[in-house]
């Protein structure tokens, strides 16, 4: 798991069929690039939200039939033509990126949820959409799973995001565990910022074991690569536990011998 949005994406994975495998690069693609417009580099507010209205330029051109004028969207356009796609997805994707640029702070959980429909949910939308999977039950639970992973990012990125001026923690969380953004500046972690944190992270854990049912309905490689990315975000969930939540001085990744657990535990899930 990574501090960025979308490294949770199975761009190219062996478990993905090879035909599957280009159309899922490419959309990795639009939203890599177009996320990095609106949190990289050393643009001004104002120049990445112009440059994340070019990208939307562009979904406008191949909503009309008209040619793109990059390669990246010719390769877009290309992709949802050829699995009945439509760009509404792509549109929520940079919805969500045009808010990072403007807001850092998110009052309450029900707002953060509504940043996560956009920035996170459209991503297994889409892998459901490729593999025909498009019932409302699958779509429900694919949400849980990816609101899940985008705030076990933040949970695991407090420190982060703090450099970068953001706070992804509910501000209504902070204020019913006491909880400063004087703390996080100081990166205090006592009894207080614990209890903050075992909160987040059973809430977190609670929607991705909602979610976790679709990687056994799911058959197939799909089915596989859901029940990976469902067990590496438990398992990370459990590391920042293990660091007693002390995200700022010992940030979890996963590692190898994690990976092999996930894996292990993945086949279990599955029988």
């Amino acid at each position: 798991m990574s501090n960025t949005h979308y490294e949770n994406f199975p761009v190219a994975s062996p478990l993905l069929p090879k035909s599957m495998r280009a159309a899922v690069r490419v959309i990795y693609a639009f939203a890599r690039s177009a996320d990095d417009l609106a949190d990289e580099g050393e643009a001004l507010p104002d120049e990445r939200i112009a440059a994340l209205t070019a990208y939307e330029t562009e979904l406008d051109r191949i909503d009309r039939g008209q040619k793109p004028e990059s390669r990246l969207f010719e390769q877009v356009a290309a992709t949802l033509a050829a699995h009945q796609l439509e760009t509404h997805y792509l549109r929520e994707l940079l919805s969500a990126f045009r808010q990072d640029v403007r807001q850092t702070r998110y009052p309450s959980f029900d707002a953060l949820l509504d940043y996560c429909r956009r920035s996170a949910n459209p991503v297994g939308r889409i892998m459901l959409s490729l593999f025909g999977n498009t019932t409302t039950r699958a779509f429900q639970q694919s949400d849980a799973i990816c609101s899940a992973l985008q705030i076990i990012n933040f949970l695991q990125d407090v420190a982060i995001d703090w450099d970068k001026s953001r706070v992804y923690l509910p501000q209504e969380d902070l204020q019913r565990f006491g909880v400063s953004e004087e703390q996080i500046a100081a990166r205090r972690v006592d009894d207080r910022w614990k209890a903050l944190m075992a909160f987040e992270i059973q809430r977190a854990r609670a929607m991705m074991l909602e979610g976790a049912p679709l990687a056994l309905h799911i058959r197939g490689r799909l089915g596989w690569e859901l029940r990976l990315i469902v067990q590496g975000g438990l398992r990370i969930l459990e590391k920042i536990e293990a660091v007693g939540y002390d995200v700022f001085r010992a940030r979890p990744t996963l590692k190898k011998h994690d990976w092999l657990l996930i894996f292990w535990r993945a086949v279990r899930f599955a029988g």
